[in-house]
């Protein structure tokens, strides 16, 4: 009996391609102000990654206003605004069915961050520091 092939843990190519298609329409309606919407229009919106299901009906866009002004009131603004926004992916994106849309908010940033700060503690710089070993060179 033929074993099957067990699936990989992170998204197939064509997933990743597609994604990049609907986060590149995403960006551009919401760049060009075609919505609309005060909340979007007023507020700079930046779209980092969006990933797509395996079978390429759900669409999760995790996006970030820029300075991180408003996050709530951007989310609200893109959920009410979700059908127009699919509309339009589907008009950019040449699909088979125009994928659902979600937004999260992106935590990407947040974690860089708290990464950084980690990186910059006195506790991590005393454990990467060099020992000085000037003095076991001469010994020989």
């Amino acid at each position: 009996m033929a074993k099957r092939f067990e699936q990989t843990a992170g998204p197939s190519q064509r997933q990743q391609r597609v994604a990049e298609l609907v986060r590149h329409a995403l960006a551009e309606v919401l760049s060009r102000g075609d919505l609309q919407d005060d909340v979007l229009t007023r507020n700079v919106i930046t779209i980092p990654e969006v990933r797509m299901t395996p079978d390429l009906k759900l669409a999760t866009a995790f996006v970030m206003p820029l300075g991180g002004r408003d996050e709530d009131a951007v989310l609200r603004a893109l959920d009410k605004n979700k059908k127009v926004l699919r509309q339009e992916v589907a008009r950019r994106v040449n699909l088979k069915y125009a994928p659902d849309l979600r937004f999260l908010r992106d935590e990407s940033f947040d974690e860089a961050a708290r990464i950084d700060a980690l990186l910059r503690s006195d506790k991590v710089a005393r454990d990467t520091a060099r020992p000085d070993t000037s003095d076991d060179d001469n010994d020989e």
